[in-house]
């Protein structure tokens, strides 16, 4: 999980890099600085993401993420394909917030894996 966690916050560095140009570019570069922000977290120290207010931030996070995919959701048809998504910006933004929410996941699912605390001892 490690390794995943480490590339999916690259990606999201790179994904906030080349927002520099967009009308709304601070919104863009914080919708992704923050799930990279998890996802470095996750990948290089994930103890980290145990105690309670880790949980409550990634938790709300995570609930901002899928309220953004549902609110983003592409109304256009075969969205999916290239020819779309290429030429129609708010089907890229919704896309993002899809990725945004299965990085968070990602980061979710490592949270849920990582021990609590130290071993016990008997």
């Amino acid at each position: 999980m490690r390794y995943l966690n480490g590339l999916l916050c690259l990606v999201l560095i790179l994904f906030a890099g080349v927002q520099y140009n967009d009308p709304d570019a601070v919104m863009w570069i914080l919708i992704y600085a923050i799930p990279a922000a998890w996802a470095g977290v996750a990948g290089f120290r994930p103890a980290l993401l145990t105690g309670k207010p880790a949980t409550i931030g990634l938790g709300a996070c995570l609930v901002a993420a899928v309220a953004g995919t549902i609110y983003m959701w592409p109304q256009e048809a075969d969205w999916w394909r290239k020819d779309v998504w290429w030429e129609v910006e708010e089907v890229r933004e919704g896309m993002g917030l899809m990725i945004v929410t299965i990085v968070l996941c990602v980061v979710a699912l490592t949270r849920w894996l990582t021990p609590s605390g130290p071993p016990e001892s008997s």
